[in-house]
Parts: structure tokens; sequence; C-alpha cells
């Protein structure tokens, strides 16, 4: 079980005064994240306009300040489609990679995730399979990939919190049924982070908290930044 920090997203910039956009604010928040006690760091480089890009100089550039602020600790980045807005770009700025990260989440919604992951596999980067729904859990068990993916991402966007609950019980019974045996990390977003912070802690499944899931604190107040959304994530953990 681990504590994942996510500390920008694809969020704006007037989403919270703390959002990492460049390289060396994303070292700052991820070496305090890590502080705080995450295990790992999920992000979303930045280009030099400081949206999302996944062009290698871009990557580059985030996962070097990343491993020089972080040394030893385990960095994913995203894949998602809307980045690039083109399944011919994502593939080839992924060719295109010279500071490799760790692992990369992939969208299993996405229509390229097939190819997307193939890409990632060929230059020996672990694949976090993302899946929002139960089509997406039943996609994975269709490919050959479903059994090589570091890890399955069971990421929540429904704000009701029964359905939610409903739609991450889909997911993990469709993995059960088709003998997906891969570390689980469930989470959610906005206003069910914590519900699922504490499903997570309960279930012995990892769980990730940041800037690009929500900005509050248990108690619903405005954390100042990553390291204290993880530390409250870590205390769930800690007394579950």
């Amino acid at each position: 079980m681990i504590v994942q920090a996510c500390i920008n997203g694809a969020r704006p910039a007037d989403f919270h005064p703390a959002l990492p956009l460049d390289a060396q604010a994303m070292a700052r928040e991820g070496a305090a994240s890590i502080a705080a006690g995450a295990a790992e760091l999920h992000v979303h480089a930045r280009g030099a306009d400081r949206q999302e890009s996944l062009a290698p100089e871009a990557m580059d550039r985030t996962v070097l300040a990343l491993r020089r602020a972080c040394p030893g600790t385990l960095i994913g980045v995203s894949t998602g489609a809307w980045i690039e807005k083109d399944d011919r770009r994502t593939l080839k700025a992924i060719a295109g990679w010279n500071e490799l990260p760790d692992y990369a989440s992939v969208n299993l919604s996405e229509a390229a995730a097939p190819e997307v992951m193939e890409a990632l596999l060929s230059r020996s980067v672990g694949i976090e399979a993302g899946l929002a729904s139960i089509g997406d859990a039943l996609r994975l068990a269709s490919l050959d990939h479903g059994r090589r993916v570091l890890r399955v991402l069971i990421e929540i966007s429904e704000q009701e919190l029964d359905e939610a609950f409903s739609v991450a019980e889909g997911i993990q019974t469709v993995l059960q049924r088709e003998g997906i045996h891969r570390s689980v990390l469930l989470h959610g977003e906005d206003a069910t982070v914590w519900p699922f912070v504490e499903r997570a802690a309960g279930r012995r499944f990892s769980t990730r908290v940041g800037l690009e899931d929500g900005k509050e604190l248990p108690d619903g107040t405005v954390a100042d930044g990553n390291a204290a959304l993880v530390k409250a994530a870590v205390g769930i953990y800690r007394r579950a």
C-alpha cells in the first residue's frame, strides 16, 4: 500500500496558488510531498507556455528535475489523449523521450490506449491502467496487456458517493472475474477524494491525493499545498 502524490494534473493556473506549472515548481512540490509521506509521484509535464505537454523537451526537463529533487522516488506521468490532441503526436512524443519516467498512466477509455501501452512497453516504461468504468475494465481484460501492467488505477469521477462506490465495485468485480491480479490504486476526485482514501485504506489498496484530484482537506478547508493533502492521507492510513 502506498500514498501517491498527484501534484498538478490538468488543473488551470487559478485552481490553487501552489499548483506547480513548471519543472522547478514540480520538483519543489514533489520533494515536499515525499517529505510528507508520499511514496511516489504522478505529474503532468508542462511546456514553456505552462500547458500540458508530452513533447520530449517538456517531459525530459520535468523528469530530470524530479529525479534530482527526489532521488530514488518512482515517477509517473500522464498520457491523456487531451494533452497532444492527436494520437500520432502522442506516440511520436513517447518515442522521443530521453529521460524516461518509471511508469505512465493510460486511460482505457481512450481509442488509442492499446497502441500507447505498446509504445510504453517497448521503452520499458511501466503502465498504470486507468479504469473509470466497467467498460474500461472489460476492455483491459480483452487485451494481452491486462496482465502486463504495473498496476490498475480505479479512478472514479462520479460525484454522488453511492454511484461512485457502485462503479468502483463493478470494476473490482470484473478484475476478479477476469483474473487480473495486479495491485490496485483507488482514488476519487473533488467531492469523493476522502471517502475513497478511507475506502482504499480499509481495503488495503493504494491511493493518491494531490491538487490534481482536489484541494480540500478532510475537514473541508483548503490545503496550502500538496504536502498537506499527503500528510492527511498518510494519517488516515496509519489509523487504519
